[in-house]
């Protein structure tokens, strides 16, 4: 008896502690992400007061609106285009199985691509790209103890760094979900044409597109376009480590970006809803 009852002793002791550790873990984790978003708050807000009184350095937005823009135009415009093939395609298809009357689909496409498609595909893609290289960047800085120079010297690094990426991303964005939106509404007149014989000027229509729809489009781009390079941003300075630590970096800028891309998507669309339908 006495050995089966420390035995039963023993596992329940066992059970005590792994039940402690995982309340622990999970504790741990909860204030690991309140810490996280806290910090990232504090980026976000001194982002934005260097944007008004921070330091100007004569390029350094150009540069950067080079690095964003230039180089995502013909990646973006790629992708815009086959999806907007592949949106028109399916969408007819799927149409024509309950009503033979295409005549809508322009008008149905160009509602979509603009307050949702546009926007929110080019930011996912942005966030793979800008994302990833503004964490590589800036995470190489610290683990050089370029950051830690610049600190010392008595300059911010979110002035010197985070805010010309900022303000170009806000600026680009804009420029990239127009441009690459055309190239999508393009696409999209194009198979219209040849697998359903529906004219240009039937396709596009924009008698389902109002103000309401331009608005909550252009706020998702001025929200994608501000959230990117912060949260890039502030996953390249927490980099710790060497060359592992600059690919982690990297991994959660992506990955952080794409959910905050996600989530602001969500938000806009619901007060968007709310005060225009």
């Amino acid at each position: 008896m006495s050995d089966a009852s420390n035995s039963v002793g023993h596992l329940d002791e066992d059970a005590i502690v792994s039940e402690v550790s995982g309340v622990a873990a999970i504790g741990r984790a909860f204030f690991d992400l309140w810490n996280a978003a806290k910090t990232l708050y504090s980026v976000f807000v001194k982002t934005l007061y260097y944007t008004v009184r921070g330091r100007r350095e004569p390029g350094a937005i150009a540069t950067q609106m080079y690095l964003i823009g230039n180089r995502s135009l013909v990646f973006l415009c790629v992708v815009m285009g086959f999806l907007g093939m592949i949106i028109t395609l399916q969408a007819g298809i799927q149409t024509q199985r309950v009503v033979p009357d295409l005549s809508l689909l322009g008008a149905t496409f160009i509602e979509l691509l603009t307050k949702e498609l546009a926007p929110s595909i080019c930011a996912l893609m942005l966030a793979t790209r800008v994302g990833a290289g503004i964490a590589a960047e800036i995470g190489s800085m610290v683990v050089t103890e370029q950051v830690d120079a610049l600190r010392m010297s008595a300059a911010d690094p979110i002035d010197y760094l985070i805010k010309p990426r900022f303000v170009a991303s806000i600026i680009m964005t804009l420029v990239l979900v127009v441009v690459s939106g055309g190239v999508s509404l393009v696409a999209g007149i194009g198979t219209g044409q040849v697998f359903f014989g529906i004219a240009t000027d039937t396709f596009i229509n924009f008698s389902l597109t109002d103000g309401g729809d331009l608005a909550v489009g252009l706020c998702k781009c001025l929200a994608y376009g501000a959230a990117i390079p912060v949260v890039s941003g502030y996953c390249g300075l927490t980099t710790y480590g060497g060359s592992e630590g600059v690919g982690l970096a990297t991994t959660r800028a992506v990955v952080n970006s794409s959910l905050a891309v996600i989530i602001l998507n969500f938000l806009i669309s619901a007060v968007g809803f709310l005060i225009f339908e």
